[in-house]
């Protein structure tokens, strides 16, 4: 096999604690198709989400639950599977089934409930007992914009009480949270927050390029960076260590 010899910025290996591609399945391919992509790419996803609620209606999903596991990928559900079963009172039945599938890592998100930082907080100290927790901050609802004090309190409170990681909500489009309706980057809150909050305890939902570009050109190749589509991951790693036009720095 040939091995290039080309200097590249350091990619960390997996398992890696930062550095981390989170990949948003969203149901769209069957199990065959996802162990071929894996032969791929599996080597540069850290995490899979089974976004929208799809983990609910997915067939086959225990096989496809330890397909993503044979390649040391994480799996957990979107935080609005999380915040159904919050809202019919059956956090119970939520962590017997995750038990259940052998998922170690679960969400606590407040995207689409009203949850208030301190709820959350009790949230994810309950499930820190037995579960690795991230949480989102940030609302789905284009129209609730919170101010960069709020984004870091909540994060850091939410770091303290046990999260391993705190998603920086984006939606699927990139259009809500850490984002303007139009895709910018609200680049002075990106900036209050890593301020104050250490980068490689944050994962910035960035499905678009564009996105995805400015976060590797802000904080290098080992930014953490979530709501990856599958066609994009080995584009994202081109990326990442300076081999596509707009981060190269060879």
């Amino acid at each position: 096999m040939f091995v290039h010899e080309l200097s590249l910025p350091n990619r960390l290996r997996k398992p890696r604690e930062y550095g981390i591609t989170m990949v948003n399945d969203v149901g769209s391919y069957g199990i065959s198709f996802i162990e071929d992509l894996l032969q791929s790419v599996g080597d540069y996803i850290d995490i899979v989400k089974l976004g929208i609620g799809t983990a609910v209606v997915t067939t086959r999903l225990e096989e496809k639950v330890a397909l993503f596991q044979k390649y040391g990928i994480r799996v957990y559900f979107g935080g609005t599977v999380f915040e159904a079963f919050l809202k019919q009172d059956k956090l119970s039945d939520y962590e017997k089934w995750m038990e259940k599938l052998g998922i170690s890592t679960v969400e606590v998100s407040s995207g689409i409930l009203n949850l208030t930082v301190e709820e959350k907080v009790k949230y994810i100290k309950r499930f820190a007992k037995n579960f690795t927790v991230v949480s989102e901050v940030g609302s789905k609802d284009v129209d609730n914009i919170m101010p960069p004090y709020l984004w870091v309190d909540a994060i850091s409170k939410e770091l303290d009480a046990g999260a391993w990681k705190v998603i920086t909500e984006g939606r699927d489009e990139g259009t809500v949270g850490i984002y303007r309706s139009t895709q910018e980057i609200r680049m002075d809150l990106i900036e209050e927050i890593a301020y104050y909050i250490p980068v490689n305890k944050l994962i910035f939902e960035a499905p678009q390029h564009k996105q995805q570009i400015w976060f590797i050109n802000k904080f290098g190749a080992n930014v953490n960076l979530g709501n990856i589509r599958f066609d994009d991951v080995l584009v994202l790693e081109t990326q990442r260590v300076g081999l596509r036009y707009d981060t190269f720095i060879l």
